[in-house]
C-alpha cells in the first residue's frame, strides 16, 4: 500500500515537473522566435520612416491603417478587418514661435501648441506673465490674472522611481490649465513640458477646455524645460516682462477613421476573446516610434510569434490597433460599444503603451484571485529579467472594456527614459533599440500564452 502510494506521488510530482518544463520550454521558444525571427522592428521602420506622425484624422493616420491591415493580412489570420470610428481632426498649422521680451531684449524659446488649442491672433499674443505651480494657486491670485499669460511651472518630481507617478503629479496643468486660467480672465497659458530632463524639446499632449464657452477659449502651448527655467529666472529679475507667442492651429470637423483588427479563432473556446493592442495614432511633432508605434508592432508581433511556432490558441485571440488614443480615446470607446452590441465576451486584454524599452513586468487591473495566479508565474519570467507584477493602470484603450470577469494588463517597460521622448520631436525611430522592442513583444506573447493555457479565475 505504502509502495503504491509512493509511486503515485512520484508520478504526480513528475507530471508537475514535466508540465512546468513545458511552460518553460514554450516561453523560451517564444523569446527565441522574437529575437531571431521577428518582424516588429521592420514594421516600425516603415510606420515611422515611410509614414511618419499619425495624428488622428490626418492622411498619415489613414496610411497607417492601410499599411498595418495589409501586414496583418500576410500573417494568415482567420479574419482581418477595419472598425469604423469618427475621430477629431486638429491641425497644428505653421511652426509655433515665441520669445521673452525683457525691455528691448527678445530671447527666443521653443514652444509647441497643445492638442486641441485654439490659435493666437494672427500676429501673435503678447502679455505680461504670472508664474504659478498649481491650478489651485489661480483662486488665490484672482483678478491679478486678468489680461495675463499664466505660466504653469510645476516640474515632474525626480525622486519617484516609477516615473508615471511623477507624470500623473503634474499633467493636470497641461490638460486642464487653460480652462482653469480662462475663468480668471487670463488670455493664454504656457505650460512647462512634462519631462524629467532639461532640454529644448517642447512636449505636446491633449488639453481640454472642459465645457467652458468657446468665446472663453484661450491659446495654450508647452514650453521646453530649458525655456521654462529661463522664463522663471527672467521673471525673478523682472516680474513685468512680457511673453509673446504665435500659433495657427485649428479644430476641424470630425472625420472617419478606423481601428485595425486581426483575429485567430479559438480552437476550444472561440466565444472567449483575448485582446492585445496599442494605439495607431501619434502626435505630429515626430513619428511616434515609442508612443505608440512600439506598442502597435509588438502587438502584431504577438500574433506573428504564435504563427511562427504553430501555436493554436484555445481562446479567440485579437490584435486591435486602436485609433485616437492621444486626443479623444474614441477608438477604445467604439471597440467597447460594438463589443457590447455584439454580446462579445472578453476574458483578457493586454496593452502596450509605455514605450519600446526593456520589459520589466506588468501592471494589472484584476481581482486578487487572478492577480495571485499571474504572480505565481513570476518565476517563469525572471530568467528574462521581467520581475515587476503590480496592481495598477493597464491601458487607456482597454479601459472602456466591461466584460466580467475580465483581467486587464499593461506591459511595463523600464520607464526612466520614456518621458525624454513622450509627445516630443525626438520620439523617432533612432530612439528605438531593436532588441528591447523584441523582448517586449516576447514578454507580451508569454503572458498571452499562459492566460490562454490556464484561463482566468472566475
Amino acid at each position: 500500500m505504502k509502495k503504491n502510494t509512493f509511486l503515485a506521488l512520484l508520478l504526480f510530482n513528475g507530471s508537475l515537473i514535466f508540465a512546468q518544463t513545458n511552460e518553460e520550454q514554450t516561453i523560451k521558444k517564444i523569446y527565441n522566435s522574437a529575437l531571431t525571427n521577428s518582424k516588429c522592428y521592420s514594421w516600425l521602420d516603415h510606420l515611422s520612416n515611410q509614414i511618419g506622425g499619425r495624428l488622428s484624422g490626418s492622411a498619415n493616420a489613414e496610411k497607417a491603417v492601410q499599411y498595418t491591415k495589409a501586414q496583418l493580412e500576410t500573417l494568415g489570420l482567420d479574419r482581418v478587418y477595419l472598425q469604423e470610428v469618427m475621430v477629431p481632426k486638429w491641425v497644428r498649422g505653421e511652426k509655433e514661435t515665441a520669445y521673452i521680451q525683457d525691455g528691448k531684449n527678445k530671447t527666443s524659446v521653443a514652444i509647441c501648441a497643445l492638442g486641441g488649442s485654439v490659435a493666437t491672433p494672427k500676429n501673435g499674443l503678447t502679455a505680461e506673465v504670472v508664474e504659478v505651480h498649481s491650478i489651485e494657486e489661480l483662486a488665490i491670485l484672482g483678478d491679478k490674472l486678468k489680461g495675463k499669460i499664466v505660466f504653469y511651472n510645476r516640474p515632474m518630481e525626480p525622486e519617484n522611481i516609477e516615473t508615471f507617478i511623477s507624470y500623473g503629479g503634474c499633467v493636470d496643468q497641461r490638460y486642464a490649465g487653460a480652462a482653469a486660467a480662462s475663468k480668471f480672465g487670463a488670455v493664454g497659458t504656457i505650460v512647462r513640458s512634462v519631462n524629467l530632463r532639461l532640454d529644448d524639446f517642447p512636449h505636446t499632449g491633449a488639453q481640454s477646455y472642459d465645457g467652458i464657452p468657446k468665446s472663453q477659449y484661450i491659446p495654450t502651448a508647452a514650453i521646453s524645460t530649458n525655456g521654462a527655467e529661463l522664463l522663471s529666472k527672467a521673471l525673478t529679475s523682472n516680474p513685468k516682462l512680457k511673453f509673446h507667442f504665435k500659433m495657427s492651429c485649428q479644430q476641424m470637423d470630425d472625420v472617419l477613421s478606423y481601428n485595425v483588427i486581426g483575429e485567430i479563432k479559438g480552437s476550444e473556446h472561440p466565444e472567449n476573446i483575448m485582446v492585445v493592442g496599442g494605439h495607431l495614432d501619434s502626435w505630429d511633432l515626430a513619428d511616434g516610434s515609442h508612443d505608440d508605434g512600439a506598442g502597435v508592432v509588438q502587438s502584431m508581433e504577438v500574433i506573428n510569434i504564435f504563427k511562427n511556432l504553430g501555436y493554436k490558441p484555445k481562446n479567440t485571440l485579437r490584435v486591435v490597433l486602436f485609433m485616437n488614443e492621444e486626443n479623444g480615446g474614441r477608438g477604445g470607446q467604439k471597440y467597447e460599444e460594438l463589443a457590447q452590441a455584439n454580446n462579445e465576451k472578453h476574458i483578457f486584454a493586454l496593452e502596450s503603451d509605455s514605450g519600446g524599452f526593456s520589459p520589466r513586468g506588468f501592471s494589472l487591473e484584476t481581482d486578487q484571485a487572478n492577480f495571485n495566479q499571474i504572480l505565481s508565474w513570476k518565476d517563469l519570467f525572471e530568467p528574462y529579467l521581467v520581475h515587476s507584477f503590480t496592481k495598477g493602470h493597464s491601458g487607456s484603450d482597454i479601459a472602456p472594456l466591461t466584460s466580467k470577469p475580465l483581467v486587464k494588463a499593461g506591459l511595463k517597460p523600464d520607464s526612466q527614459r520614456y518621458f525624454d521622448y513622450h509627445h516630443a520631436a525626438n520620439d523617432t525611430f533612432d530612439a528605438i533599440n531593436k532588441r528591447e522592442l523584441e523582448l517586449g513583444a516576447a514578454t507580451m506573447a508569454s503572458l498571452m500564452y499562459l492566460i490562454d493555457q490556464k484561463g482566468i479565475v472566475k
